[in-house]
């Protein structure tokens, strides 16, 4: 599957039996424009319960990928399958849906796609909605195989701090990157990984949506990174993925995620360098 589906290609593959498609919606006050329903859904939807059951119930960091028997056993009662299509929106339009895309590239499933433009795109298309209510689901074969390179570690990043070959690339803000505008965590201080990047989330996405193609090589461009294995962070792994996903649009360089991002490196008890 392409990694960004329109909500035309959507209504078109409804019926396929194979199809099965999760809303990721969660709470935040970090997206300024309120989420355009929260009692809607696309028809069949199965809600993936981001901050729940598929962040890591062990670590003291939010959202960080669960183990992949944890994740496993919370797919198979999606009733998601080894061979199911599946396709990820959220009602912000797109803000959490391509962090559960990439954690089920990090656990070896290829198909899976983002609805671009997510709930907004496709009731601003006038295809039918139905009111979020509980499911009936049977469970699913889904087996997780985590692929280890497509996530590191704060060691990895302390390690590869002075490594021309890696880009580290910040999706916060730019107030909160230059340790300007206060961090929404308590106990974090401000600033950035050292020699690392900032590529605002909010840059990449116009009106719910992925800018074009054209657009986003442009951007990326901008930065000389083009030969570099690009690694991704922001306050606490989410925002990351959307600017991971973008930089997938258009180049195939190698790409991951820093999980534990801000909310590990800038705890004020950690000795990790940063900038400002």
């Amino acid at each position: 599957m392409n990694p960004l589906v329109s909500a035309d290609w959507l209504a078109e593959n409804l019926d396929d039996p194979q199809l099965v498609i999760l809303d990721a919606s969660i709470k935040t006050k970090l997206v300024k424009t309120p989420p355009i329903s929260t009692t809607l859904r696309i028809p069949g939807a199965r809600f993936f319960d981001l901050k729940g059951a598929f962040s890591d119930k062990e670590s003291n960091l939010p959202n960080t990928l669960p183990s992949t028997e944890a994740f496993t056993a919370g797919v198979r009662e999606l009733g998601i399958n080894q061979d199911s299509k599946i396709v990820v929106y959220d009602n912000f339009g797109v803000y959490s849906s391509p962090r559960v895309w990439w954690m089920f590239k990090a656990m070896g499933h290829a198909e899976v796609a983002v609805l671009d433009g997510g709930l907004k795109a496709w009731v601003e298309n006038e295809y039918i909605c139905e009111w979020i209510e509980d499911q009936n689901i049977n469970p699913g074969n889904f087996e997780g195989k985590l692929q280890p390179s497509l996530m590191k570690d704060a060691t990895y990043i302390k390690e590869h701090l002075d490594d021309n070959n890696i880009a580290i690339i910040d999706a916060r803000s730019e107030g909160r990157f230059k340790g300007m505008a206060p961090e929404p965590r308590a106990g974090l201080k401000g600033g950035h990984i050292p020699n690392s990047l900032n590529l605002p989330w909010a840059q990449v996405i116009k009106d719910g949506q992925f800018l074009s193609k054209e657009e986003l090589k442009t951007l990326f461009d901008s930065f000389n990174i083009n030969d570099k294995t690009l690694v991704f962070t922001c306050g606490s792994g989410l925002s990351a993925c959307i600017i991971l996903l973008a930089s997938e649009l258009i180049s195939g360089q190698p790409k991951a995620i820093y999980d534990g991002s801000w909310s590990e490196w800038g705890q004020e008890s950690k000795d990790y360098p940063v900038h400002q």
